[in-house]
């Protein structure tokens, strides 16, 4: 099967996407497919691109990997300045017409807000991962909290903020956050209102409207889901602060466990919540579902993954390898899971 894995852009999480598609890349190599890997914003600018799957060539030899900081992405912009004209790099759209299907590792803005997989569907092009709409409704934190309502699925309570807006008075401690951001960044918490001033600029770097929200105090979950299936469910112990951009890519930083120390009842709370929280937002193929545990057992679901991480460190692979499925049979089923949807 000829295989494209998409990864890259210019989002915040750009590093992060880079480090999964790498690892895909090498994995779904591994399962015997033809592979290339392609930054969907710098692209390919060979003239030979028809013929990019015969060519004996290591895909991923300058591809890196996620450091603490977020990436610079002005320095990525300069490499192309025509960028604003069309966001696709050169012969991205033509190579992923001569695949059989694309291999979404692309994470955060333009690569799950649903834009690219609605190109796709027009070009006619397969590509893994969930639709345009769902994409959409998903990556937007205060449309998914209106639909969490809608069908009683748990969740913070909270209000979204539009820059430029006035703000009433916030009960604290809570978080705020850039409404279509993802990775935590643009994420802060608030005790005070002078936290408050200070995390709301930050999330509006990142996005013109933003969430605030009360915080939960207690235990972080999450749970990845497969063609519907709730995976086993895992804990995140951040050793220090929260569980931000940094606690999340850099090994050592979190401890997690999987299977999560948790009830035979509470497991199954959380994952019957994680497969209500698939069919609520009308995923498809594969997604993950992060939640909060307070001091009382209560669940709260904080936000659905659709295109969750695929790094060294990140969690859907520890799931799957809970139950004896190893990263490149995951792949493998990812990349099924896209034919029958």
């Amino acid at each position: 099967m000829k295989i494209v894995v998409l990864a890259g852009g210019i989002s915040t999480e750009r590093d992060v996407s880079l480090s999964s598609g790498t690892k895909a890349y090498k994995a779904l190599k591994k399962n015997g497919h033809q592979v290339i890997i392609l930054d969907v914003f710098l692209g390919y600018e060979g003239e030979d691109w028809n013929s990019v799957f015969e060519q004996k060539y290591d895909w991923d030899k300058e591809i890196g990997f996620v450091n603490e900081e977020i990436p610079d992405l002005e320095q990525v912009k300069a490499k192309r300045p025509d960028w604003k004209r069309n966001f696709f790099g050169p012969h991205v759209i033509e190579i992923c017409q001569l695949a059989d299907v694309v291999f979404m590792a692309l994470h955060g803005e333009n690569g799950e807000n649903g834009k690219i997989q609605a190109y796709f569907d027009l070009m006619g092009i397969r590509y893994t991962g969930t639709d345009y709409a769902s994409s959409a409704m998903a990556m937007n934190k205060s449309i998914a909290k209106d639909i969490f309502g809608y069908y009683h699925i748990p969740t913070p309570a909270g209000i979204s903020i539009k820059k430029g807006e006035s703000i009433k008075k916030i009960p604290y401690p809570c978080v705020v956050k850039a409404c279509s951001g993802g990775s935590s960044v643009g994420v802060g918490m608030a005790n005070n209102d002078e936290e408050f001033e200070k995390a709301l600029e930050e999330a509006f770097r990142y996005d013109q409207e933003v969430i605030v929200e009360q915080y939960i105090n207690g235990r972080e979950f999450s749970v990845g889901v497969m063609d519907g299936r709730a995976l086993p469910v895992i804990e995140i112990a951040p050793k220090q602060g929260f569980y931000d951009y940094k606690n999340k890519y850099q090994a050592g930083s979190t401890v997690e466990t999987c299977p999560a120390e948790l009830s035979e009842e509470k497991t199954r709370l959380l994952q019957e919540t994680a497969e209500k929280v698939f069919v609520a937002l009308r995923l498809k193929n594969y997604a993950r579902m992060d939640f909060r545990m307070n001091e009382e057992g209560d669940i709260f679901c904080l936000e659905a993954n659709t295109l969750p991480g695929l790094t060294p460190t990140s969690l859907l692979p520890q799931e799957a390898a809970a139950e004896g499925t190893s990263y490149e049979e995951l792949c493998e089923q990812i990349i099924q899971a896209s034919f029958r949807s």
